[in-house]
């Protein structure tokens, strides 16, 4: 399993958000690119950005934070927020973005995404969001009458790299993951998912874990934004427990 810092982008800044609402948002660097780099010389392999605002917008907002990011770090880096069609998915692709996530698309136009990742193997992974189960777009601002499951079903044989499932309720409390929820879902498919929402400290990944260990589940990863940025997990102790090499 591989440790995912998160990087939420709000009005060109580093930000956390506290179930979602923009209006709760707590700025943590007013570098995107600086955050990026101190993730990677922690050790970190990949980075989660997220477009906050493009997901409210339907299209890409922060895209020069993006770029910046990118030009200043060389490990891989997935994105998701107002990706809703092939041109901008190519776009940043060739702008040097290793996985685009398809969220709010996945559940309108589920054919486009297949489509995507039939053009760009290797570089498309669904963003499923989930409040009580049941699947939310528009930047989380719409709940829909679709399960987490039923959605990722629609997207079995369509070659998606992973699934993040991120537990609406959870993401930025620091109430611990979804496990159940998460594994539930990593068992009821064959695309890789990673764990989104709530991480908090060393003992909720063991327990993520621990869990997808005795469920007979290989998750991708976990996603961890608020407890970095508050030191409440250490980023190397983390990498550490994901891979195996540690217990906390």
């Amino acid at each position: 399993m591989l440790l995912y810092p998160a990087i939420d982008l709000k009005d060109g800044q580093c930000v956390r958000l506290f179930k979602g609402e923009m209006d709760q948002a707590t700025v943590f660097n007013d570098s995107p690119a600086d955050q990026a780099v101190q993730f990677q010389n922690a050790g970190c392999e990949w980075l989660h950005l997220v477009d906050l605002n493009g997901a409210f917008a339907g299209k890409p907002v922060n895209g020069d934070a993006v770029e910046a990011i990118l030009k200043n770090t060389t490990v891989p880096a997935q994105l998701g927020g107002g990706i809703r069609d092939l041109k901008t998915i190519e776009t940043w692709l060739d702008k040097g973005l290793q996985r685009v996530i398809l969220g709010t698309i996945a559940l309108r136009d589920p054919a486009l995404v297949v489509q995507a990742a039939k053009e760009f193997a290797g570089h498309v992974a669904v963003g499923i969001d989930a409040r009580g189960g049941m699947v939310a777009v528009e930047g989380w601002a719409e709940t829909s009458d679709m399960s987490a499951i039923d959605l990722g079903r629609k997207f079995e044989d369509a070659g998606i790299s992973a699934i993040i499932y991120t537990d609406i309720d959870r993401d930025g409390t620091m109430q611990g993951v979804n496990v159940q929820g998460t594994v539930d879902l990593a068992q009821a498919l064959s695309i890789p998912v990673i764990a989104s929402g709530g991480v908090s400290c060393i003992e909720d990944l063991e327990k993520l874990k621990t869990a997808a260990d005795q469920a007979g589940v290989a998750l991708d990863g976990a996603i961890s934004g608020r407890a970095l940025y508050d030191g409440r997990l250490d980023i190397a102790a983390a990498i550490a427990l994901l891979k195996g090499n540690s217990h906390a």
